[in-house]
């Protein structure tokens, strides 16, 4: 069997599969290829790749021959042979007209931001392991951006207050960012509607800010959840308040395959301190704001929001060695000893991640949007 992986397009700056992890699937009898160049940007070179093992070619010879392509983004996907396995992050949630395409190719599509968000899934886990890393730059881009001091400092000049951050989710993103923050040291609150949070939240050093009466998120697999409007109405008095008083704030709430809950609204913005800084990893699904703008700065009384999407891919060698471990472990589940395929769909992380096989839409999620034929 082979497995090829395509460069990405820009600005994605990711690779599917490092040089530590092809030495890993040759070990499993795999033939591993890599597109010319694909690493560079991840600064991994073709000798690395050849010396662990790989052969370098061209795209048009990977999407002619390999048995698995795997890609990040789904943008240069979808030129494979007829029959072929891709593997990527493609939120099929988002795309059904093209999952629906891909099907008609005769494609199974393996898209990894679909595992199921279960312990025996944890090293599998491609959102995990690239929002931790978002969670980390986001406070890094807000540190960079805000036009004074993150720590509180004393001097002879008189003594300057750490900046207040406030941080709107406590997923895997809003904990590394409560930890980067408060080692840059920030003053950290922290908003979820999920109490079970709250300890963890604790044992950073932040202050959990509560509204009662939330919804339960505890089967949403670290997502938000769609709440009430009584408790919409009370969380948004209750982030105003915070919000008026805070410096930075990152947002990273995200509801999978809708449009992510508005939790800063434009009055609320008007209200910040001018020169005041809004990270918005949400972003790709529309964003926490009522003013984010997808992979843009706006500007609005002084207030900076930052759309941004792609903050793991600033971390390009790192993000990409977590995520070939992740594509590593999940490739285990659909080999077999030999090195073929093996499709097992009565392995729930097989049939969770699988949104196409044999011509049609198998995925219990996307076939719910309605639009799409089984």
């Amino acid at each position: 069997m082979i497995i090829g992986v395509l460069k990405e397009q820009a600005p994605e700056t990711r690779v599917s599969l490092v040089p530590e992890v092809v030495t890993a699937l040759t070990k499993l009898n795999v033939t591993v290829w890599i597109e010319d160049g694909a690493g560079v940007p991840a600064f991994f070179s073709n000798d690395a790749y050849t010396t662990a093992g790989a052969a370098i070619k061209t795209a048009a010879e990977i999407n002619a021959t390999a048995d698995i392509v795997l890609t990040i983004q789904p943008s240069n996907a979808g030129n494979a042979k007829q029959g072929a396995i891709l593997m990527g992050v493609y939120q099929p949630l988002f795309n059904p007209g093209q999952m629906q395409q891909w099907a008609t190719k005769g494609y199974t599509v393996f898209s990894l931001d679909t595992i199921p968000r279960t312990t025996r899934a944890q090293s599998m886990d491609v959102l995990s392991s690239q929002a931790n890393i978002a969670g980390y730059k986001a406070v890094l881009l807000a540190a960079f951006s805000y036009c004074r001091y993150f720590p509180m400092f004393m001097t002879a000049a008189g003594s300057i207050p750490p900046a207040k951050v406030l941080i709107l989710g406590a997923g895997v993103a809003g904990l590394q960012a409560i930890a980067t923050a408060k080692r840059l040291g920030a003053v950290v609150e922290v908003f979820d509607t999920r109490p079970a949070v709250k300890e963890e939240v604790m044992s950073l050093g932040a202050k959990f800010v509560e509204v009662e009466g939330a919804a339960d998120a505890s089967k949403a697999g670290g997502y938000a959840v769609e709440q009430s409007e009584d408790f919409a109405r009370r969380q948004r008095e209750k982030i105003h308040e915070h919000a008026r008083k805070s410096d930075i704030i990152i947002t990273t709430a995200q509801i999978p395959g809708r449009k992510a809950p508005i939790l800063i609204t434009k009055a609320m913005i008007e209200d910040m301190r001018a020169g005041s800084v809004i990270i918005d990893i949400a972003s790709v699904t529309g964003g926490n704001t009522d003013l984010t703008e997808d992979n843009k700065t706006v500007m609005h009384n002084g207030v900076a929001i930052i759309g941004n999407s792609a903050l793991a891919a600033t971390a390009s060698s790192d993000a990409s060695k977590v995520y070939s471990k992740n594509v590593l472990n999940f490739s285990k589940l659909i080999i077999d000893k030999d090195g073929g395929v093996n499709l097992n769909f009565e392995d729930d992380i097989v049939k969770g991640t699988a949104i196409t096989h044999g011509g049609k839409i198998v995925n219990e999620r996307v076939l719910a949007l309605g639009g799409v034929t089984a």
